[in-house]
């Protein structure tokens, strides 16, 4: 699985999970859907993002193409 596939799979769980939280548990739990959010368009602009480093660092993402960036 590439790194873009995990980290769409970790963004869409993150929502996914903070949306029943909010509905089931408190409202406020949307404010971590927004930061998700928030940091998914970020990245789509820096083209940085902070799960990919986590990634690289625990070693489950698999390195770049030609090396380090």
């Amino acid at each position: 699985m590439t790194i873009d596939r995990q980290i769409r799979a970790i963004a869409g769980t993150f929502i996914l999970a903070s949306l029943a939280l909010a509905h089931w548990v408190d409202a406020r739990f949307l404010w971590f859907t927004a930061f998700v959010g928030a940091n998914l368009l970020q990245s789509a602009f820096t083209h940085w993002c902070l799960m990919e480093d986590i990634l690289r660092k625990l070693g489950t993402a698999p390195p770049p193409p030609g090396g380090e960036p």
